[in-house]
C-alpha cells in the first residue's frame, strides 16, 4: 500500500513535469492522431489517383486547368504559392542540446539526477560528486557514440535523380528573354528541378528517368516501369494510357498511373501530373514515417520496468531505513544522510554507463562488420528479437533479373532454345530490356562464339500490342532464318508447329493445351515465361515484317526469376537455430513469393494476400500473424500492421527492408533494418544499416545484442542482489544495534568501489548457452532473483555482526568505528566476489572463467577495500585498522559466502532457470 501511494505521487511528478513519456510504454496521444491523420491522408490520396485514373483524359486535363502543351507562367506561379515545391519531408537532425538531452533522459538518469539534487540540499557533498560523475559520464558516453553513428550514416543519403522534362507554354511577348531557350525545344520541351514541377504539369518520361510525381498516362509507347521501392514487385509492370479495369480500388495497381520515386524501365510516356510534394503517395509515406514518432521499442519498455521496480524498493525501503534509525538513535539528520544513502544504494547508478559501454561496444562491432548503428538501443533489440520480418525484393534476392531455366516444350533443358534466346537479344537494336540483359549474362562463351557465325538480316521491333520481338539471320546453310520471342499467349497465335525431340509436329489442341498447362506451372513457381519460336525461308533475303512472324516453329521457353542471395538462405537458417523466426512480407505476388521461400528454405504453403488483411479484424490479424510466415501483395499500411500485431502479441520484431514501401514498418519494429542501396526515407527509418549485400551479419549482429544484453543483465542482477542484502542487513543491524551500522560515507564509498569494479563488465565472456535463444527483460524475474539472492549475503553480514560484537568487542558507540571497519571489508569483499559467482549458471573459475580485464578489476577492488581501512587514510574515511587475527576469520566467512551462493544458484535454476 506504501509503495502504491508513493507510485502515485512519482507519476503526477512525472506528469508535471511533462517526464511521463519516459516511462510509458505506449504512444502518446499526439503520436496516435498523427497515426491517424496519416491514414487517413494516404486513403484520400489513393481515392484522388483512382479518380484520375478512371476519369477521360480531356476531362481531367479540364479539371487540372491544363491542355496538353502544358501550363504557362502565370499558371506555374499560382500553384508554386498554392502546392509548394514538389518535395517530401526528410527527418530532420537533431539539435546538438536535443540530442544532448535524448541521451540523457533515460529513468535511472533522472532518478539518480533527483537523489543527487537531495544530497547537494542535504549538505552530503561527496554523494553530490559521485552521482552527478555517473551521470555525466554516461550521458556523455551515449551522446559521443549516437553522434559518431549518426554522422556515418548522413554520409550514405543522396537523391537519384533531380531533373524533368516538362512542356511548358510561354508568352514570348511577356517573356522575351526566354524566346531563345524555348526557340531550340520542341513544344517548349525543357528540363527543370524536380521541386519546381506542380499539379497540371506535362512531362515526357524514358527509359532510365526517375518519375518526378504522381502522374496520370496520356500517351505510352512499350512503357515498363519498375515499381520495387514502392510495391515489391521483382518484375517491371507494364503501363499503358488507359485503364482497363474500372474496379480496381488499389491505387497501386492502376494501370495509368505512375508514382513518384519509381523507375521507368524501357519505352517512353507522356503523362500529366496529378500530385506533387507531401500530396503524392510516396510524400504521405514520408509523411507518416517522419511525423509519426517512433514506437517504444522492447529495449526502452524493458529498462522502464526495472526502473520501476527498483524505485518501488527504493520507496518502500528509504523510509523505513529513516524511520528505524531516527526513533533508535535519536539523530534525525543522520538517520536522513544515511536513508538517501540506502536510497543510491538500491539504485545502480553505473547502469547508464555500463549500459551504454555494452552498447558501444556492440556498435563498435558491428562497425567492423561494416553495419552503421544509428540508435544504440537497437543493440539489445537486435539480442531481443524473435521475430524477424523482411521483405523479399533487394533484400531476400538480388534485385535483378535473371535467367533461370531454358528449355523445350516439354521442359527438359535445351541449349537449342537458349542459343536462338541469344541471338534474338544480342542482334536486336533497340533498347535491351531486363530480360534481354538476362540472357546475354546467361550464354557461356561457347554460345557467344557461335553467334558471331550468324549475320543479321533484318529485324522486326517489339511494340506492346503484338508483345514480340524478332531478328533475322542467315544460317550457315545460307538460309534466312526469323527468330521471334515474347509473350507466351501471343506467340501462340504465330505459331503452327513445334518441335519435339528434334522433329517437326503440327500444333495439335492437345499440344496447345499441354504448353499453356507447361507455362501456368511456371508461372505458378514465381517464374516469368518467355516463349522462342523460328521459321526457315527459302530464297528470301530482305524486306521482312509482321506478316512474316507467322507459321512459325515453338521451340521452347526461358523463364526468369529475381534470384535469392547466396547469403540469405544460411543467413536465414542460423537465425532460425537461434530462436528467431522470419516471416516475408512483400508487396510482389505470391507465386513469386512462393518460389523464392522455397529456395530458401522457408514454409511457403500458406499466403497471406493484402485483400485477405483488409477484411480481418485485429483480432483475426493477431491469430493470423502467429501462424503465417508469407505474406504478398501488401500495402505499406499492411507491412506496419503486422509488425504492431506481432508487438502486441508480445514478440520483439525486426523489420529488414530496402523500399519506399518498407519505411513505416521499419519505424514501427522493435529493430529496422536497412541497407545502403536503400531509399533515403527507409535508410531515415532504419536503426541499422548494412553496408555489404551480405545477410551472415544479421546471425552475428543478434549474438551480439545477447552478449550485450546478458552482460547488461549481469550487472543488474548482481547490483540488486547485492545492494538489496545491504540494505537488509543494515535494517537488521539498525533494530539491535545501539549505533550506526554503517555510515553513509561508508555505503557511498563501498557503492562505488564496486561500481568501478564492474566497468570491466561489457568486456567479460558470456556463456554459449545464454545466447542461443532470445533474451528479454523481465523485471518479475529481477526481482525474485533479488529477494532469493539478497538476504544470503545477510547472513554472512549478521555473522560479521557477531564477530565484531562478541569476538573483537566492537559493542559500544566508542568502538563503532572498529565494528564499522569490520562490516567494510566483509560488505566490499563478498560485493564483489558475487559478480562472479552470478555471472554463470555454471561452477565459477572452473567452468567458467570471466574475461581478464574483470578477473583484474575485482583483484585491483579487493586489494583496495582492505588498504582503506588498513592504511593511512582511513581516518579520512572514518574507519580505523583491524587486528591480524580478524583476516584469520574473514576467508572463512567468503568460502563459506560462496559455497552458499553455489548452492543456493543450483536450486534456483532447477526451478526457475537462469
Amino acid at each position: 500500500m506504501l509503495h502504491n501511494l508513493w507510485q502515485r505521487l512519482f507519476a503526477n511528478f512525472l506528469k508535471k513535469y511533462h517526464l511521463t513519456h519516459l516511462f510509458s510504454r505506449h504512444r502518446s496521444f499526439r503520436e496516435l492522431h498523427q497515426a491517424s491523420y496519416a491514414n487517413e491522408i494516404s486513403k484520400q490520396i489513393s481515392q484522388s489517383l483512382i479518380r484520375a485514373s478512371f476519369t477521360q483524359v480531356p476531362n481531367l486535363l479540364e479539371r487540372l486547368d491544363t491542355n496538353e502543351n502544358g501550363l504557362n507562367a502565370e499558371q506555374v506561379a499560382l500553384r508554386h504559392e498554392k502546392f509548394g515545391a514538389n518535395e517530401f519531408e526528410h527527418e530532420k537532425p537533431l539539435k546538438w542540446w536535443q540530442h544532448l538531452w535524448y541521451a540523457y533522459r533515460n529513468p535511472f538518469n533522472i532518478l539518480l539526477t533527483i537523489l543527487a539534487l537531495v544530497a547537494f540540499f542535504t549538505g552530503d557533498m561527496e554523494g553530490t560528486t559521485i552521482i552527478s560523475t555517473m551521470v555525466i559520464l554516461s550521458t556523455l558516453l551515449r551522446y559521443w557514440q549516437e553522434y559518431k553513428s549518426n554522422k556515418a550514416a548522413e554520409s550514405l543519403k543522396a537523391m537519384v535523380s533531380n531533373t524533368a522534362t516538362v512542356l511548358r507554354r510561354v508568352d514570348w511577348k511577356e517573356h522575351p528573354s526566354l524566346a531563345e531557350i524555348y526557340s531550340q525545344k520542341t513544344l517548349n520541351q525543357i528540363e527543370i528541378s524536380i521541386q519546381d514541377l506542380v499539379p497540371g504539369d506535362i512531362i515526357l518520361l524514358s527509359a532510365g528517368d526517375m518519375v518526378p510525381a504522381d502522374c496520370r498516362i496520356l500517351s505510352a509507347k512499350d512503357l515498363f516501369v519498375s515499381q520495387a521501392s514502392m510495391t515489391g514487385e521483382s518484375i517491371p509492370v507494364e503501363k499503358f494510357a488507359d485503364q482497363k479495369d474500372h474496379t480496381t480500388n488499389n491505387a497501386l495497381e492502376l494501370e495509368n498511373i505512375v508514382f513518384m520515386g519509381t523507375n521507368i524501365v524501357s519505352g517512353s510516356a507522356k503523362a500529366v501530373v496529378v500530385n506533387t510534394g507531401a500530396k503524392t503517395y510516396f510524400g504521405a509515406l514520408a509523411h507518416r514515417v517522419v511525423n509519426v514518432g517512433k514506437t517504444t521499442t522492447s529495449f526502452q519498455m524493458g529498462v522502464n520496468k526495472v526502473s520501476w521496480l527498483l524505485i518501488r524498493f527504493m520507496l518502500v525501503m528509504a523510509p523505513i531505513v529513516l524511520f528505524i534509525n531516527g526513533f533508535t538513535k535519536g539523530d534525525w539528520s543522520e538517520a536522513l544522510l544515511f536513508a538517501l544513502s540506502v536510497a543510491v544504494g538500491l539504485t545502480p547508478e553505473m547502469l547508464p554507463m555500463i549500459v551504454t559501454s555494452t552498447l558501444a561496444k556492440g556498435a563498435v562491432f558491428l562497425s567492423r562488420k561494416k553495419v552503421i548503428v544509428k540508435r544504440l538501443d537497437a543493440i539489445q533489440n537486435f539480442g531481443a528479437m524473435d521475430v524477424l520480418c523482411t521483405d523479399k525484393t533487394g533484400t531476400l534476392t538480388q534485385d535483378e533479373i535473371c535467367l533461370s531455366q531454358h528449355t523445350d516444350v516439354k521442359g527438359k533443358i535445351s541449349d537449342r532454345v537458349l542459343m536462338q534466346a541469344y541471338l534474338n537479344s544480342f542482334n536486336q537494336t533497340g533498347l535491351k530490356n531486363l530480360l534481354d540483359v538476362a540472357v546475354l549474362e546467361h550464354a557461356d562463351q561457347e554460345i557467344r562464339d557461335a553467334a558471331i557465325k550468324f549475320k543479321k538480316l533484318d529485324e522486326v521491333p517489339f511494340d506492346f500490342l503484338r508483345r514480340r520481338m524478332s531478328v533475322i539471320v542467315k544460317t550457315q546453310q545460307g538460309r534466312a532464318r526469323i527468330l521471334t520471342k515474347g509473350a507466351v499467349e501471343e506467340m501462340l497465335k504465330c505459331c503452327s508447329y513445334v518441335e519435339l525431340n528434334d522433329k517437326i509436329v503440327s500444333l495439335t489442341d492437345e499440344l496447345y493445351r499441354q504448353i499453356l498447362d507447361r507455362t501456368q506451372q511456371f508461372n505458378l513457381e514465381g517464374l516469368r515465361v518467355v516463349a522462342v519460336a523460328y521459321r526457315d525461308f527459302q530464297n528470301k533475303f530482305d524486306q521482312f515484317s509482321v506478316a512474316d512472324e507467322s507459321d512459325l516453329i515453338l521451340t521452347g521457353y526461358v523463364t526468369f526469376l529475381d534470384p535469392p542471395k547466396e547469403s540469405a538462405a544460411p543467413a536465414l537458417k542460423q537465425l532460425a537455430e537461434h530462436g528467431v523466426q522470419v516471416k516475408v512480407l512483400t508487396g510482389d505476388n505470391e507465386f513469386v513469393t512462393q518460389k523464392v521461400c522455397k529456395e530458401l528454405g522457408l514454409a511457403y504453403e500458406h499466403v497471406l494476400l493484402g485483400g485477405q488483411i483488409e477484411e480481418m479484424t485485429a483480432e483475426q490479424l493477431k491469430f493470423a500473424v502467429e501462424h503465417t510466415q508469407v505474406f504478398a501483395k501488401l500495402s505499406p499500411v499492411h507491412k506496419e500492421r503486422i509488425v504492431t500485431e506481432l508487438q502486441a502479441n508480445g514478440h520483439v520484431v525486426g523489420f529488414l527492408g530496402d523500399g519506399i514501401n518498407d519505411a513505416a514498418a521499419i519505424r514501427s519494429a522493435d529493430i529496422g533494418i536497412s541497407v545502403d542501396t536503400a531509399v533515403d526515407i527507409a535508410k531515415e527509418s532504419a536503426d541499422l544499416i548494412l553496408l555489404e549485400k551480405s545477410l551472415m551479419v544479421l546471425e552475428q549482429g543478434v549474438l551480439e545484442g545477447r552478449r550485450t544484453f546478458a552482460n547488461m543483465l549481469k550487472y543488474i542482477k548482481m547490483t540488486a542482489s547485492s545492494n538489496f542484502g545491504n540494505v537488509f542487513s543494515v535494517l537488521v543491524a539498525s533494530a539491535f544495534i545501539p549505533f550506526l551500522p554503517m555510515l553513509p560515507i561508508h555505503l557511498l564509498v563501498q557503492n562505488l568501489l564496486y561500481d568501478i569494479s564492474q566497468i570491466a563488465i561489457p568486456f567479460d565472456n558470456v556463456d554459449d548457452e545464454l545466447i542461443q535463444q532470445p533474451q528479454n527483460w523481465k523485471p518479475e524475474e529481477i526481482g525474485r532473483f533479488m529477494i532469493f539472492f539478497g538476504p544470503l549475503s545477510s547472513i554472512f553480514d549478521i555473522l560479521t555482526f557477531a564477530l565484531m560484537w562478541f569476538v573483537f568487542l566492537a559493542n559500544t558507540p566508542e568502538k563503532q568505528t572498529l565494528f564499522q571497519s569490520g562490516w567494510f571489508i566483509v560488505g566490499v569483499l563478498t560485493q564483489t566476489l558475487i559478480v562472479h559467482m552470478i555471472r554463470t549458471a555454471k561452477v565459477p573459475f572452473f567452468e567458467s572463467r570471466a574475461a581478464l580485464p574483470l578477473m583484474t578489476m575485482t583483484l585491483i577492488i579487493m586489494v583496495l577495500g582492505i588498504f582503506i581501512p588498513m592504511g593511512p587514510f582511513a581516518s579520512y574515511f572514518k574507519l580505523q585498522a583491524l587486528p591480524m587475527n580478524y583476516f584469520i576469520y574473514l576467508p572463512m566467512i567468503l568460502i563459506g559466502y560462496m559455497c552458499v551462493v553455489q548452492l543456493m544458484k543450483k536450486v534456483y535454476i532447477r526451478r526457475y532457470g537462469w
